[in-house]
């Protein structure tokens, strides 16, 4: 059986979309006080340890907390801002929603419905296309659909196999390219290393 790979965002959430040069380094809000009006310190803050636990216990560290309470934490949040946007908690804490979000394969109705509510947010430059490309990839990746972005890899015999087929092959690296990410090809190569330790 090919073992699916479940931790991307270890990988990933330092190279999409990072904040420019006249970003914060810690939140990647804009520096400007007029276009942080709205930003949030202590939910950026608590997505971010949030984050950090994710990460952790994918690591092989300390993680108490588990994907379900994150989960359920998120689903607070999004009820009481909506989704978190960059505007509110800066680009790393609107990655770190993002990958709670990717992380809840427990419930595919919430990953389809973050999906929906990170998607809007793209198309008002408040959340990284290449993170709606993960998450669109994932949910149909749960469906047992064809993928659009081939971001959902799985190691197979220490090589980097796509869970799902392409919705369009051919067009594939065009579709990577439009969301911000890397040609396929160089993707599959990078994941091949992880892959390669895993045998």
């Amino acid at each position: 059986m090919p073992r699916w790979t479940a931790a991307l965002a270890l990988v990933l959430l330092p190279l999409v979309g990072c904040g420019g040069s006249d970003s914060d380094p810690e939140t990647g809000a804009n520096a400007s006080p007029s276009e942080s009006v709205g930003f949030d310190q202590e939910l950026h803050d608590e997505l971010m340890a949030m984050f950090r636990r994710d990460q952790a216990g994918r690591t092989g560290g300390v993680d108490n907390e588990g994907d379900e309470a994150r989960t359920e934490r998120l689903k607070e949040i999004i009820a009481d801002y909506g989704w978190p946007t960059i505007d509110l908690v800066g680009k790393k804490g609107a990655d770190a929603a993002w990958v709670i979000a990717q992380h809840s394969d427990f419930e595919p109705e919430f990953q389809a419905e973050a999906l929906k509510l990170i998607r809007a947010a793209a198309e008002d430059d408040q959340a990284s296309w290449g993170n709606v490309a993960y998450l669109e990839d994932r949910v149909a990746v749960a469906q047992g659909a064809e993928q659009t972005y081939g971001t959902q890899i799985g190691c197979v015999k220490g090589k980097a196999k796509l869970a799902t087929p392409l919705v369009d092959p051919d067009g594939v690296d065009e579709l990577r390219a439009e969301a911000g990410l890397d040609p396929l090809d160089a993707y599959l190569a990078e994941l091949d290393k992880i892959c390669a330790h895993e045998t």
